[in-house]
């Protein structure tokens, strides 16, 4: 079965999981969420992993340029 959307991916899909879980537990702890610079690079780093798969499978291949 081909994949005709990134949304569809398993990777993908866990990926936004697992950001869904990474903002609640950082919106749960307030220490955590008053360091807004580790705040910011913890959600940035969640948020980069989802644009790396959509990044991926726009190139269309495997193969890696």
């Amino acid at each position: 079965m081909k994949i005709k959307r990134f949304e569809d991916m398993k990777a993908r899909q866990e990926a936004r999981n697992s950001a869904k879980m990474t903002y609640k537990a950082i919106s749960k702890n307030k220490n955590f969420y008053k360091d807004f610079k580790l705040k910011e690079q913890i959600q940035g780093a969640t948020v980069s992993v989802m644009s790396n798969i959509a990044e991926g499978f726009a190139r269309g291949s495997d193969r890696d340029s």
